[in-house]
């Protein structure tokens, strides 16, 4: 499992593009269309931009960061380089919650697609009244989980090897499903029967971006940062991978959405009584079967293998790196960061991840409606630091050797703060509050291990991440208060709930930035692994004194 910078010298941009696609095609492609429709109707069309302009938006502020420091599972580390320790746990927590989590969901969707199968004990996968996996359909998905676990226990790099091949399947299957659908009959009127083009309002299309798949679906952009620091020009190919990579990952959901949307019979969809009825358990699937175009209903039972198996080559080794980044730096045992000397593969923090799969399978991963909505959430957790590490290392880092330099900083990380925050109070409470609880949770963690470790000054050492807690508490309360449209109480009028949102997180922003500032004058995030090892750099650092008192100024903005 060396995937170190070094040992991926002189990836292309197109292998780069690649990977980006590979990664942004997994499960979601199979289940977010239906689940947007059902949510939002046809505005659903509308919640996939606002999705890949959000998580455009994130991947710019993280691909500054990634080019930077090009580390194997990154994103768990970067809270660390700015802020410390404890910050650095808790967001590498988060980090790692999100990734793991995606292991056991592409199970899910490989069993609940298994469903529409014509076999007889296929139809006792999910139950037709609830359409959650049944007692045999977790046994299913469970069996699936470990399988894949163990052919990535003894070689990821074989695995690795074939994610071309399998990124052209998983792009031609969902390609020849949209001309198909479109083939079968377009019904145009469905785009406004049924209580017109937004039939739930615009507030079910925010809440569609993150409970549907949407933000889960573009998640994939993590790959082309973690891996873009060691293109052959990575200031180019970065910005260009990315955008590439969503911008052909959007028209392609696009295209499977609006197909759904027009494929569905009308009359399937009065007798359903709207798009709030229309609930698939393999979505394209059964509307390919319900239109019986045979061939294509056995050509999505296959990609439903493909499609997420491709995709939990790289869960499976990410949440591995995530594991062993914690361990790192100390707050996993040591033992969790071990690689296996002939396979490569870091068994121990593999053992860690299989056992948290299979506790979120039996637990809440009963079906992938269920577990989708919680997983987006945690993943737009872990997407909070970029932007305020970009902030934080333009002060602190001057001599930073930045092959991407992400334009109009001081402007777009705030902005980019700001919608994540309000992508994650569009989860809807009580999701908000669930994945609070599961990134705080950390919290007393870190106390333990720095006080078992010696650390005398704790105070010192939390001061740097009270903001993570304050934000998240805040934006918990305000879900709970919020307007019901986002599953609140109402005891906030609409409208001035976003408003609060907003106004509490970019005042957390720059608090935020402050207080990384701070950890870095007080010497809390420790030794830089790229400017330590670049004595150029770090001189040009010692030079520029003028950085304290730019992080003043900021600080009073």
């Amino acid at each position: 499992m060396d995937m170190s910078a070094a040992n991926r010298k002189g990836l292309s941009l197109f292998a780069l593009i690649m990977i980006g696609i590979g990664s942004i095609f997994g499960s979601g492609w199979l289940f977010g269309a239906g689940t947007a429709a059902q949510v939002a109707g046809p505005a659903a069309l509308v919640a996939w931009v606002i999705g890949a302009v959000f998580i455009g938006m994130i991947a710019m502020s993280y691909a500054e960061v990634g080019a930077a420091y090009p580390i194997p599972g990154g994103m768990a580390r970067y809270g660390h380089l700015s802020h410390g320790p404890v910050l650095g746990f808790i967001t590498g927590w988060a980090v790692w919650i999100a990734v793991a989590s995606l292991i056991p969901i592409e199970s899910i969707a490989a069993t609940q697609y298994m469903s529409s199968w014509s076999f007889g004990w296929a139809k006792d996968l999910v139950d037709a009244q609830s359409h959650q996996l049944t007692t045999f359909g977790m046994l299913v998905a469970l069996a699936l989980t470990v399988l894949l676990w163990l052919s990535c226990y003894w070689s990821v790099q074989l695995l690795a090897r074939i994610n071309a091949g399998l990124t052209l399947v998983k792009f031609a299957i969902p390609v020849l499903a949209v001309i198909a659908l479109v083939a079968s009959g377009f019904h145009t009127e469905n785009f406004t029967a049924h209580g017109g083009f937004a039939p739930n309002g615009w507030s079910a299309v925010l809440t569609a971006v993150t409970t549907s798949g949407v933000v889960f679906a573009f998640n994939g952009f993590q790959a082309v940062v973690n891996l873009g620091g060691a293109a052959k020009n990575p200031g180019r190919a970065i910005p260009i991978a990315l955008v590439g990579a969503l911008s052909l990952g959007l028209v392609i959901y696009l295209a499977l959405q609006a197909a759904f949307l027009g494929a569905v019979p009308p009359e399937h969809l009065a007798q359903a009584g709207g798009w709030a009825g229309v609930n698939f358990n393999s979505p394209f699937a059964e509307l390919a079967k319900l239109l019986m175009i045979h061939w294509v209903v056995v050509m999505l039972q296959f990609g439903a293998f493909i499609s997420p198996a491709g995709s939990n080559i790289a869960n499976v080794a990410s949440a591995a790196y995530m594991v062993q980044n914690l361990s790192e730096t100390g707050f996993f045992p040591k033992k969790l960061k071990q690689t296996h000397p002939v396979y490569g593969t870091a068994r121990p923090a593999m053992w860690l991840n299989l056992g948290f799969s299979v506790l979120l399978l039996v637990t809440v991963g009963h079906s992938w409606k269920t577990l989708a909505p919680i997983i987006s959430a945690a993943m737009v957790i872990s997407y909070l630091i970029g932007p305020i590490a970009v902030g934080v290392f333009r002060v602190t880092k001057p001599g930073l050797k930045r092959p991407f330099r992400l334009p109009l900083a001081a402007v777009l990380c705030p902005l980019t703060f700001v919608f994540a925050a309000c992508a994650l109070y569009w989860s809807k409470w009580p999701n908000t509050g669930i994945v609070t609880a599961l990134t705080l949770v950390a919290a007393p963690i870190a106390a333990v291990v720095l006080a078992r470790k010696g650390e005398k000054d704790l105070v010192k050492q939390f001061a740097p991440a009270w903001w993570i807690v304050v934000f998240l508490g805040c934006l918990s309360l305000l879900s709970y208060l919020g307007s019901t449209d986002f599953g609140g109480t109402g005891r906030i009028p609409d409208g001035l709930d976003i408003a609060l949102v907003a106004g509490m997180a970019l005042a957390v922003y720059y608090w935020a930035v402050r207080a990384g500032i701070k950890a870095h004058r007080d010497g809390l995030p420790g030794p830089d692994p790229v400017l330590d090892a670049d004595p150029d750099a770090a001189e040009l650092a010692a030079e520029r004194p003028a950085a304290d008192e730019r992080g003043r100024e900021l600080s009073h903005a």
